[in-house]
């Protein structure tokens, strides 16, 4: 642990790192996740800020214990708490967690989650370099075999793909547990979206951190044990929510500067990009491709919900005969690699000729 202020008076060095810890009904986790904070072997000067989001359970008793040692060498800890009966989201206690506290970066941890000694030091290291950026790492998930090709995306996306790669259903290619980031950059994108339940308010802040120019890194090192469970407040997000917020940011980023472009899968994922999209970007399809035999003898996918008469079909082929650039909407890692070799048959560059929006 960082070593106390020194006595005599003289004024408190400004605290470098403020780990943002939102809390609501933790105590099962708790103890093991602040004990990771306190087995940090970062040098510098850190704070804990804690927020507890009307937590029912034996939360605060723990916050209290931990609090007691974190101070006793000279770490501070600032503790705000929602007193009422109801909770008010992840979004509004992650927020509160970084009005309260002062450390020129911001290091997010959720409550059922456990960092490596390491963590804050090496991210401290690349923010330094990197003011604008949001910073992860990559992780290790608890139950080991859960999500397996979701962990598999996290760690080992390209330093490119963490830009390409912002489309997918995966959602930010960082993840908000492992974020850190300048106290200003923050405050500069401006806050998580307070919605509360159902708001999947770390993509909308991570899409409006893309929109404002900020960068993303990741430390190519396991720096946190990522706990999949139940209770998770992810699973309270509606898929169709986070569906749109992804066409919009699609339509924004990309299709608006392209003039044409085909979309690789002529199923169901692919009808409902489609059928997603504004008019005008509808009229920019040119084609879908695939390689279903059945799909590409029928010829055309007809939009039968479309106003216009006639109504509008989009010709269907075989990916050799597509033109790019492509929105691709198959499933990563999950044709035994069938896909991703006809993929490398073209010759394309992510993030040119085509975006995966999967």
């Amino acid at each position: 642990m960082a070593e106390p202020g020194s006595a005599g008076g003289s004024p408190e060095p400004p605290v470098q790192v403020s780990i943002i810890l939102p809390v609501h009904n933790s105590e099962c986790w708790l103890d093991e996740c602040l004990k990771s904070v306190w087995e940090q072997d970062f040098k510098g000067t850190m704070e804990l800020s804690i927020f507890n989001d009307a937590s029912k359970d034996g939360s605060p008793e723990i916050i209290e214990k931990w609090k007691i040692r974190f101070e006793e060498v000279g770490v501070s800890v600032i503790i705000g708490t929602n007193n009422s009966s109801q909770p008010r989201g992840v979004g509004f206690a992650k927020n509160q967690a970084v009005i309260q506290s002062s450390g020129t970066y911001l290091c997010f941890l959720d409550s059922d989650d456990v960092m490596m000694p390491q963590r804050v030091r090496l991210q401290h290291q690349v923010a330094i370099q990197h003011p604008n950026s949001i910073i992860g790492c990559q992780v290790r998930r608890e139950p080991l075999d859960s999500t397996e090709r979701y962990t598999r995306w996290i760690n080992n996306l390209s330093q490119e793909q963490l830009l390409t790669q912002v489309f997918t259903s995966h959602g930010p290619t960082v993840i908000m547990p492992t974020w850190f980031c300048s106290r200003e950059w923050f405050f500069h994108v401006g806050r998580f979206d307070e919605g509360g339940k159902g708001v999947p308010e770390d993509l909308l802040f991570f899409y409006d951190h893309l929109q404002k120019g900020g960068g993303v890194l990741r430390v190519n090192h396991c720096l946190l044990l990522y706990r999949y469970h139940p209770q998770a407040a992810t699973h309270s997000v509606l898929e169709e929510t986070i569906w749109n917020h992804r066409v919009r940011f699609l339509e924004d980023r990309v299709l608006s500067s392209w003039t044409s472009f085909t979309i690789w899968n002529a199923g169901k994922q692919g009808k409902k990009l489609y059928r997603s999209l504004s008019p005008a970007n509808q009229k920019k399809v040119t084609a879908f491709c695939d390689v279903d035999e059945k799909k590409i003898t029928k010829g055309f996918y007809t939009y039968e919900e479309s106003e216009e008469r006639p109504k509008p079909k989009i010709p269907v082929c075989h990916f050799r005969d597509a033109t790019p650039p492509f929105v691709i909407c198959v499933k990563l890692d999950m044709t035994g690699g069938a896909f991703e070799t006809n993929l490398a048959t073209l010759s394309l560059k992510e993030g040119k000729d085509y975006y995966h929006f999967n």
